[in-house]
């Protein structure tokens, strides 16, 4: 996917460390240092999860953050397939209650097992993956999109994107939780901004067509949220916050039979 690289967050072992890599638009861009406090994501504030307690962000063994998630079920969460595709579920964390990345508030849990959705791709889509956890966790969960969710894709729906990624395109990463409001647009227009690459079977986009509010590197795997339950995980876009790109994101509806099947198991 060369013109519309993912927001990509990939585990690369060296010497028994992890490091998080992000990779938009064939620039690549390390992780910010915890001294980071820009409190702006792109055409966001900053938020918390006492709001948003369902909004997790997972890191390494070592507490490196490399991407979002929503928690689903007291043990399971819901994230992209990109960023746990070929990971061992001792390599990943799961953070929830912590608005900080620097404090030590909330629970950091141990995930016991990764399922990534069987047809993920990164030409084909289907980016969804289901982590399991080593503990019930006492954090409010969403509910999942289904086929008769139809409403909350009408495009011009608020919906709501949280994350700790980066600020600006090429940027650094946010120390805090933030968020924005976005509205969904038509699969014609996301069709239009990405003629070979938009699938609308299993995709679904959001942002203003002027740009200027969107998720970047880091976010990934995070919710796109409207009416109270999860209708897209953060997936793709070409760079971050563009005019006439917006950000592509799972269509949770199309994908809730597999997911449910993985939070029932």
């Amino acid at each position: 996917m060369a013109e519309t690289l993912r927001r990509l967050a990939a585990l690369v072992g060296a010497l028994g460390a992890a490091v998080a890599v992000f990779l938009s638009s064939g620039v690549s861009a390390m992780a910010a240092q915890p001294s980071d406090v820009t409190p702006f994501i792109v055409g966001g504030s900053r938020v918390s999860t006492s709001t948003y307690p369902w909004v997790v962000h997972l890191t390494t063994a070592s507490g490196f953050q490399f991407c979002g998630g929503t928690l689903v079920r007291p043990n399971k969460v819901v994230t992209a397939a990109h960023c746990t595709a070929g990971d061992s579920p001792s390599a990943v964390r799961v953070v929830a209650g912590r608005d900080d990345k620097q404090s030590t508030a909330g629970v950091v849990a141990k995930v016991t097992r990764i399922w990534v959705h069987p047809r993920y791709d990164v030409e084909a889509g289907n980016d969804v993956s289901v982590l399991t956890l080593d503990r019930n966790l006492p954090n409010a969960t969403l509910p999942l999109a289904s086929g008769s969710d139809t409403a909350l894709y009408a495009p011009g729906t608020n919906a709501t994107i949280l994350g700790w990624g980066t600020t600006r395109e090429g940027g650094s990463a946010s120390r805090y939780l933030l968020g924005a409001t976005v509205p969904v647009t038509s699969d014609s227009y996301c069709a239009s901004a990405y003629p070979r690459e938009f699938a609308a079977r299993g995709e679904v986009c959001a942002g203003y067509e002027r740009g200027g509010t969107d998720t970047c590197q880091g976010d990934s795997g995070g919710p796109l949220a409207a009416g109270g339950k999860l209708i897209g995980v953060t997936s793709w876009g070409q760079g971050c916050a563009r005019a006439g790109k917006p950000g592509v994101y799972a269509r949770v509806s199309a994908h809730h039979a597999a997911l449910s099947e993985q939070l029932d198991s």
